[in-house]
């Protein structure tokens, strides 16, 4: 299959709705997001035109995309800059400069394949283009082990440090970070 792999364009806010909802009606959702299908479809037109211009340029956010000669979205993934002394969404506070991997999501048909990896590979190389980044982090809740997988594979490593799921506090978030190198 071929694909291209790119950052999300500010006017693409509609594919970035219509797959954001599919990942959250994924049977592996409760586990690998934070958010509900329910909450993200209540949400107007005017967040997700506000999400796609935000994660579309600059040096905050970036939302790659994996798009194949069909013009079908494959997959996709969110990065997100957190500065030093910031709190981040589980309400502690980041320690260094870092990007954070969030919205991981590739549609069944491209799974196992060159999708997750280049995703991967086009996020990690735009957190470190920028000044003073030095790793990338990201969570994976404690019953997805294919996710873990992956993420050993591409590098990343456990930092000891776990969260607990904030909807579900019996279990938890692990983190894995990549470091520059």
């Amino acid at each position: 299959m071929d694909f291209v792999v790119r950052a999300v364009r500010a006017d693409e806010w509609a594919a970035v709705k219509e797959l954001r909802l599919e990942a959250l009606r994924d049977e592996v959702a409760a586990i690998a997001f934070l958010e509900t299908y329910e909450a993200a479809l209540g949400k107007p037109d005017s967040f997700w035109r506000d999400r796609a211009a935000g994660a579309s340029h600059g040096t905050t956010a970036r939302q790659f995309v994996a798009v194949a000669d069909s013009g079908r979205w494959l997959g996709t993934l969110v990065a997100l800059v957190e500065e030093a002394g910031t709190e981040d969404f589980f309400g502690r506070i980041v320690e260094e400069r870092q990007a954070h991997i969030v919205g991981v999501y590739v549609r069944p048909e491209a799974r196992g394949g060159r999708v997750t990896p280049e995703l991967f590979s086009a996020a990690s190389s735009w957190a470190y283009s920028l000044d003073g980044l030095g790793r990338v982090r990201l969570h994976f809740h404690q019953d997805n082990v294919r996710a873990e997988g992956f993420y050993r594979k591409f590098g990343f490593v456990r930092t000891g440090r776990v969260v607990p799921k904030p909807d579900d506090p019996s279990k938890v978030e692990y983190e894995m970070v990549l470091e520059k190198g």
